[in-house]
């Protein structure tokens, strides 16, 4: 007998992230990484970051911590500022926003690896602390 899932919205909200072709993120832009054979560790720390909660349209505010061993091309720091602070005015939910700014990443400059984490402050007595990673196949 399978169990069905308890439906999701109890509370009536009108729950609605921003879509994906809505949110008007900043493009990244990259710069050639001329020590291709040396590997080196790069860490970005992003304590100013902010994003609105689809349930409540409150802000969430978090640090973003970033870490990639580069492959051919590095991140531009001006393109990732903008970027991250382009998530202001974007509804969505800390598990998706981490997922995204992953895959942007990756797409723009192919890393070898990349760890994020997002560390999300306290809000109604709940601490959320999402993670996410990828390393070139």
């Amino acid at each position: 007998m399978a169990t069905e899932l308890a439906p999701t919205n109890l509370q009536g909200l009108d729950i609605r992230s921003t879509p994906r072709e809505e949110m008007k993120l900043y493009p990244l832009d990259t710069f050639a990484y001329e020590f291709p054979a040396k590997a080196i560790k790069v860490n970005f720390e992003i304590p100013e970051f902010t994003c609105i909660c689809p349930f409540s349209d409150f802000p969430d505010f978090a640090t973003i911590r970033l870490e990639y061993v580069p492959n051919k091309r590095c991140i531009e720091l001006k393109s990732l500022k903008l970027y991250i602070n382009s998530f202001r005015d974007v509804k969505v939910f800390h598990e998706h926003v981490i997922n995204m700014v992953l895959e942007d990443f990756v797409n723009a400059c192919d890393p070898l690896s990349v760890e994020i984490e997002g560390d999300f402050n306290v809000r109604g007595n709940i601490k959320t602390t999402v993670r996410a990673s990828y390393r070139k196949q």
